[in-house]
């Protein structure tokens, strides 16, 4: 049971239910190949039934963790962190990146969109799902659409969700993993006769590294 202060520090952003932190390569879309320090928020209430992450989903699994602390070991590694999760705009990203941004790191965001934005961001990837549907604030906002493909019906959600964004955020189609071998060719035609898509793999799991 979280004491009053910490149950306040969290609903303020100051400190946050941290599942995992980790230094290591971009594996998918737009910023593949590159390296950057990783902090995976927990608490996601989308509930994808394919997540990788479903161990993210519990809040409560994962300590809350006063936001000094977690910069303090961002900054030794990467001047670029992604926030991810779980579901990171449950909670309030300002005091999070406002102080990453102090540090003169490049702070990036992997979100379904299903809540309001809120935070300062180089970067938005935008991953949405179609069971909780992005905010406008995140479709405004986002410098890359990221589909995951796991059946032919996500192709008529990949261009629904298109047409939402603004017109800069860059477009990509990834096969759900467990479907890869199945999909990865439906979306390759797909991209060659729908040009203004790209292809994103998680290289990271081809490479197996975390």
């Amino acid at each position: 049971m979280l004491t009053k202060e910490i149950q306040s520090a969290v609903e303020k952003g100051t400190m946050l239910p941290l599942m995992e932190e980790f230094y290591t390569i971009q594996g998918e879309g737009f910023h593949t190949g590159t390296a950057a320090y990783f902090i995976r928020i927990g608490g996601c209430d989308v509930g994808c039934h394919w997540c990788d992450v479903k161990e993210s989903w519990n809040a409560e699994l994962h300590p809350p963790t006063a936001i000094e602390k977690i910069i303090e070991n961002a900054k030794k590694y990467a001047d670029t962190v992604v926030v991810t999760g779980g579901e990171p705009l449950m909670w309030d990203m300002n005091p999070l990146t406002n102080q990453l941004k102090k540090n003169q790191l490049k702070v990036h965001i992997e979100t379904s969109g299903a809540y309001q934005l809120s935070g300062l961001w180089d970067w938005i990837c935008l991953s949405p799902k179609k069971n909780k549907l992005p905010t406008e604030t995140v479709y405004e906002k986002a410098n890359e659409l990221k589909v995951i493909i796991y059946n032919k019906h996500d192709f008529i959600f990949a261009e629904e969700q298109a047409a939402l964004v603004n017109d800069n955020a860059i477009l990509f189609l990834q096969p759900e993993w467990s479907k890869r071998d199945e999909m990865t060719p439906l979306i390759v035609d797909y991209v060659m006769q729908n040009p203004k898509w790209r292809v994103s793999l998680q290289t990271h799991k081809y490479l197996n590294i975390p």
